[in-house]
């Protein structure tokens, strides 16, 4: 909020800051009925335009000289293309799997992007700016949801929407290993990878099981970084905002109150420029990944 650096003390203005708006208050650390409805509407909201963006691409293209959204288009599609060939060599699967790593590339930017917006400004605008929402009596949203104005509108620095994004790689993983393997040969690279197997039946079983147990480690711990890597990088540069936001609280509440608006101005403008670079690197990390995982799902062992 924007006057949260006025009556809140820097701990309580962070706390205060991380709090999603959601269905309902969290019981405990792991609570499955919990929605946080504020992640789940922005990263709908910026999938949906991003679909558009790119149908609209698709609709306007022409051949001849492009135009600079055309061509600014068309060079993602060669660079996630060129990619995608690198990784997987099965053509019909670069059908479904390309465009969704172009996709996966720009939803994931667009919702990294919405950490250089203000940190303060649309938690104040839910909060103060829209009537209806700011009404406290039964018929608001606010009282609907027992939350006054808690709004996080980065989806990517919410564990459960970078962990939902990679459990829902995984089960692409699972699919094309089926697909491409049959399911008798994934089960049988299950049991006998990476360790190999024995003629042995003792040793047989045994190694089944340890590969087994190998390969399972390794799906969990794939899908757990994939999503903890976005998460932690975006989480952290959130922090950061956060911090930079209290240097502008402080230059109103204290006597040298320029040096921190300069110190304000200037530290936000040189994290924004480089965080251009980390929300686009994080963006590609977590394609790639993607590809890779595909990649590796079509390789028999």
């Amino acid at each position: 909020m924007a006057e949260a650096g006025f009556t809140l003390t820097p701990g309580e203005y962070i706390r205060h800051h991380l709090g999603h708006l959601t269905n309902t208050k969290q019981e405990s650390i792991v609570d499955f009925s919990v929605i946080n409805i504020d992640s789940v509407v922005v990263s709908s909201l910026l999938g949906m335009l991003v679909c558009f963006v790119l149908w609209r691409a698709a609709r306007q293209a022409t051949a001849g000289v492009p135009g600079r959204f055309q061509a600014a288009v068309e060079m993602l599609v060669e660079m996630v293309d060129s990619q995608a060939k690198a990784m997987i060599h099965n053509a019909n699967s670069r059908k479904l799997i390309a465009p969704l790593a172009l996709t996966v590339f720009v939803w994931i930017f667009m919702m990294n992007f919405m950490d250089l917006i203000p940190v303060d400004l649309i938690p104040f605008i839910w909060a103060h700016g829209i009537p209806f929402i700011n009404d406290q009596t039964d018929t608001g949203l606010h009282a609907a949801f027992g939350m006054k104005d808690y709004m996080r509108v980065v989806p990517t620095a919410d564990l459960s929407t970078t962990l939902g994004l990679a459990l829902s790689v995984l089960l692409m993983c699972l699919f094309y290993n089926i697909k491409i393997k049959g399911l008798g040969g994934w089960a049988h690279e299950l049991v006998s990878a990476p360790f190999g197997t024995s003629k042995n039946p003792f040793w047989a079983v045994l190694l089944g099981v340890v590969n087994f147990m190998m390969q399972m480690i390794e799906f969990v711990a794939k899908t757990v970084s994939h999503g903890m890597r976005l998460f932690g990088n975006m989480f952290s540069g959130e922090l950061v905002f956060m911090l930079i936001a209290l240097l502008g609280a402080y230059s109103a509440m204290s006597l040298g109150g320029g040096l921190f608006f300069v110190g304000h101005l200037i530290a936000g403008t040189v994290w924004s420029i480089f965080h251009i670079l980390v929300i686009t690197l994080q963006a590609f990390i977590f394609m790639m990944l993607t590809l890779i995982y595909l990649g590796q799902a079509h390789d028999a062992h």
